[in-house]
């Protein structure tokens, strides 16, 4: 059977006419004739009867026709969902992101990506930047955000800007008056910063070791938010991404540049590089894209 054998059958089971049956359908008398005759033939027996007056159904038939009705609606509903994904008239889309971002920049991009499609419903994963890669490449997610990975030949990258790393101090703390600290300067005082696995702490560690040894933490969290907190009230000291600057001051603590050494990283849209996305998907990427341009230029 397909599709055009079953509308076929279907008009003349309700019209119990091949005239008007083939009106509806914009079909010829013997088209018609011949597309059912065909379905005829490939289920192997007789679905209707024709006389020169009327048009009935044989017992065949009238099992096929409530069967039909189904396959039709389900086949024109799947065709009418699928025409209004590929439109972004619906969809669904789910997206990784490090914490730092989806905290950040991430929500500004997504009301972006709301107003234009706001019947495309959107899943945000806030894992570390490690889980992040992990989401894309075993599929769980299309797209991801986070640091560049140092080598992969499943990911494409695509970098939204390079993020340095800047300090976070108490409002009271003599560093806040500064312009500019050090490293020494800042590691003088109680560090507070992410748990491991987190791609922030291991950054930290990696490019501290040369210059400062083994970095001594006094405090350590999962969140950001709860480190932010925690140097507000006077715990400590942090460093955390510049775009991490907003929430670190909206939570009472202040950030200054930092130098000696330079931290420094590329953050960015990681996706399956053999896999084509949905529509939805990328959609949502060049929302992304667009908007960290427009951050960037800021």
């Amino acid at each position: 059977m397909n599709v055009k054998q079953l509308r076929a059958f279907l008009a003349v089971a309700q019209c119990l006419s091949f005239a008007q049956a083939g009106e509806r359908l914009h079909l010829s008398q013997p088209a018609l004739s011949l597309t059912i005759k065909a379905l005829e033939e490939d289920l192997g027996g007789q679905l209707l009867t024709r006389t020169t007056r009327n048009v009935s159904l044989t017992p065949e038939g009238e099992t096929l026709l409530p069967i039909a009705r189904q396959l039709l609606a389900d086949w024109d509903n799947t065709e009418e969902l699928l025409r209004q994904r590929f439109t972004l008239q619906l969809g669904k889309v789910s997206v990784a992101a490090m914490p730092s971002f989806a905290g950040n920049l991430l929500p500004a991009a997504l009301k972006v990506f709301r107003q234009r499609y706001p019947r495309v419903n959107v899943a945000v994963h806030d894992v570390i930047n490690e889980q992040v890669l992990e989401m894309v490449d075993h599929r769980r997610v299309e797209l991801g955000v986070g640091f560049e990975p140092e080598s992969s030949n499943t990911l494409s990258f695509t970098p939204f800007y390079t993020d340095r790393f800047v300090a976070v101090v108490p409002m009271d703390s003599t560093l806040a008056e500064k312009g500019l600290v050090t490293w020494d300067e800042l590691l003088h005082h109680d560090f507070i910063t992410l748990q491991r696995p987190s791609a922030v702490r291991l950054l930290l560690e990696q490019d501290l070791r040369v210059q400062h040894g083994r970095l001594s933490v006094a405090f350590e969290s999962h969140q950001l938010s709860t480190v932010g907190r925690m140097v507000a009230n006077g715990l400590g000291v942090s460093a955390v991404p510049s775009l991490c600057i907003q929430q670190m001051q909206e939570l009472g603590a202040r950030c200054i540049a930092l130098e000696g050494p330079i931290i420094e990283r590329r953050i960015g849209l990681m996706t399956l590089a053999d896999h084509k996305m949905s529509a939805a998907a990328q959609a949502l990427r060049d929302v992304l894209i667009e908007c960290a341009q427009v951050t960037q230029a800021l």
